[in-house]
């Protein structure tokens, strides 16, 4: 029964989470908290004015029905003290009061790499995401991200299909799936992870959440990759909380003309790691990325010589038909028959017409 009045006073709004953590601490629990007169708040020297109004006004809310609603739902409330609220969680500046979770939370003690970056990406973005993405799940890291468009999506669609364990903090209530589009993801990760919010149940997404969920997904990681971010980006302010947190952050370097590579080359001017594969990104971590390795031999030795050739100058970078057929002595005709032997093979993929890249 206490667990209601747990979720009551993690639902109380317009009071930080620090200071609703010191009220539950002097009353004993949040039951006790709940029945605390006005007067008693006022006298605890605690709140402020408006948060003691704030606390009397949530005692008319329907917090017994939306927890059992919650429950139905299927969505786990953890409280700051609950055993199993992360504790990577805690060593944080204004550690969320309580977070709301569908499907699992991040093992303890096993590493974790949040992948983020624009959400308008680039077809190199994306895939070098994938990659690394399906590098980490292999080498057994967790993939922490946003479940935003682009670059977050991509890196944890990546490690889904390399048959690792992805998290996705959201700016919203773990029932919204935030964007749309992204509802198969979504649904994946509550069996091969998890859905994480610091938000009540039923909150829509909003701008300013979205910075907060940032210190959410640098905190539950131990390293923070940055693949593609514009000058000014979301992207950024997780790099620059992972940093507070005394975390390691790479940025993935592109086109010096590219916008969407300004972020990342600001990064690695201030000195972050440079991502230059995921194999050696995996040795710097002193994780083993054998299994990765010997994926790609084993991918290059089932091809035939010609197609290889073709292969070997491709990378997340688009050729074109002609260029390959330049620089591998073969007639153009040929390099796109190759093209379309690799594409079926699910080696390469056309981006745009006689466009090819790495996948």
């Amino acid at each position: 029964m206490h667990m209601i009045y747990e979720y009551w006073l993690a639902a109380v709004s317009g009071v930080p989470s620090g200071r609703k953590r010191q009220l539950r601490e002097l009353a004993g629990n949040a039951e006790a908290a709940y029945y605390m007169e006005e007067k008693e708040l006022r006298a605890s020297g605690l709140l402020k004015e408006r948060e003691i109004q704030a606390f009397l006004l949530a005692k008319k809310n329907p917090f017994r029905e939306e927890y059992e609603r919650m429950k139905k739902q299927e969505i786990h409330f953890v409280p700051y003290f609950a055993g199993e609220y992360p504790k990577r969680l805690c060593c944080i500046q204004n550690p969320p009061y309580a977070i709301y979770v569908k499907g699992a939370l991040p093992e303890e003690g096993k590493v974790s790499a949040a992948i983020v970056g624009a959400r308008k990406c680039t077809p190199y973005g994306e895939q070098m995401s994938l990659a690394y993405g399906e590098a980490f799940a292999r080498a057994g890291v967790q993939v922490i991200s946003g479940m935003a468009r682009g670059i977050d999506g991509a890196g944890q669609r990546g490690a889904l299909n390399g048959g690792g364990k992805s998290f996705g903090i959201l700016g919203c209530g773990a029932d919204i799936c935030y964007p749309r589009e992204h509802f198969g993801l979504y649904m994946d990760l509550q069996q091969s992870g998890g859905i994480i919010s610091e938000q009540l149940p039923g909150t829509k997404p909003f701008p300013g959440f979205f910075p907060a969920r940032n210190r959410i997904i640098s905190a539950l990681s131990d390293v923070v990759l940055v693949m593609e971010a514009r000058e000014k980006s979301g992207s950024l302010i997780t790099a620059d909380m992972a940093l507070e947190q005394g975390k390691d952050v790479y940025a993935l370097p592109g086109p010096a003309t590219s916008p969407l590579s300004q972020g990342c080359h600001h990064l690695i001017r201030e000195g972050a790691g440079i991502l230059v594969s995921p194999e050696v990104l995996l040795e710097e971590m002193s994780l083993c990325s054998e299994k990765v390795g010997q994926i790609i031999n084993k991918n290059e030795k089932m091809l035939e010589t010609t197609e290889n050739l073709v292969y070997s100058c491709l990378d997340f970078t688009p050729r074109g038909v002609n260029g390959l057929s330049e620089r591998t002595g073969l007639p153009a005709r040929k390099v796109l028959e190759l093209l379309i032997s690799l594409e079926l093979k699910g080696m390469v993929k056309e981006i745009s017409k006689n466009y090819y890249i790495r996948t």
